[in-house]
C-alpha cells in the first residue's frame, strides 16, 4: 500500500476544505502542518516522533472531550475506536496487519515502552506485578490478533507510544540518545504510516468527528 504523504493530503484538503465544518477543517489543517514538519525531519528520529505525535494530537483534541474531563488516554482511545469504525476502505486495517510482523510486534515486546516496567523501577509496584501485567498484555495482544480486532490492537499500540511520548515530552530522555533508538525507530515507522491514514479518515468523514477545535484562532 502506498504511504500517503503530506503533499497528497494537502492537495485534497485544498479542494474540499470549504465544504468541511469549520472545526474539523481547522483540526485537519493543523494536523497536516505538523505532518509536513515531521516529513522534513528525516534525519532526526526524536523530532519526527514529536511532530507526528503533535499531528495526532491536533487531529483528535476537541473541547467537547475536554469539557467532559476525559483523561487524555480516554480521549484518544475513543477517537481511535471511531477511526477504525469509519475505516471503510480498510486502509488502517491493512496498515496494522501488514506492519504487525515488523515494527508493531517489536514495539509491543519492548519493555521500555510499557509503563508498569517504569512503575516497578520507580518503586510503585513489585517486579512480579509488572511482569505479570506484561504477560497479560501480551496475551491480550494475541487474543486481539486472533479476533482481527484492529481497534483493540491500535489502542494497545498507542498505549505503548504514549509511554514513549511521556518520556520524551517530560524530559525523561536525552535527544538522540543511543539507549532508546530501537523504540524510537519503531515508533516513527508506525506513526509515519498511521497518521496520514488517520487524517485521511477525518477528511473522508468530516461530519462524524464532533467537537470544537481547542485554542480557536482569535484575531
Amino acid at each position: 500500500m502506498k504511504v500517503l504523504s503530506h503533499a497528497d493530503l494537502k492537495q485534497r484538503h485544498r479542494l474540499e476544505r470549504e465544504d468541511q465544518p469549520a472545526d474539523i477543517r481547522l483540526r485537519i489543517h493543523r494536523a497536516l502542518s505538523w505532518l509536513n514538519r515531521a516529513e522534513q525531519s528525516q534525519d532526526d528520529l526524536d523530532g519526527q516522533f514529536i511532530f507526528l505525535w503533535i499531528s495526532f494530537n491536533a487531529a483528535y483534541s476537541n473541547l467537547t472531550d475536554l469539557d467532559n474531563r476525559k483523561p487524555e488516554r480516554a480521549m484518544f482511545d475513543h477517537f481511535l475506536t471511531r477511526i477504525c469504525e469509519l475505516d471503510n476502505d480498510k486502509a488502517i486495517y491493512e496498515t496494522i496487519w501488514n506492519e504487525f510482523p515488523n515494527s508493531i510486534r517489536i514495539l509491543l515486546n519492548n519493555k521500555f515502552v510499557f509503563q508498569p516496567f517504569w512503575d516497578f523501577h520507580n518503586g510503585f509496584i513489585s517486579e512480579e506485578d509488572w511482569q505479570s501485567r506484561f504477560d497479560k498484555a501480551n496475551k491480550d495482544i494475541h487474543f486481539a490478533l486472533g479476533k482481527n480486532n484492529t481497534g483493540w490492537v491500535l489502542s494497545i499500540v498507542f498505549s505503548r507510544l504514549y509511554t514513549l511520548r511521556n518520556q520524551i515530552l517530560h524530559g525523561g530522555a536525552t535527544w538522540n540518545s543511543q539507549i532508546n533508538r530501537d523504540q524510537m525507530r519503531d515508533a516513527v515507522a508506525i506513526l509515519s504510516k498511521l497518521i496520514p491514514q488517520i487524517i485521511k479518515t477525518l477528511m473522508d468523514n468530516p461530519d462524524q468527528f464532533v467537537g470544537e477545535a481547542v485554542y480557536q484562532v482569535v484575531k
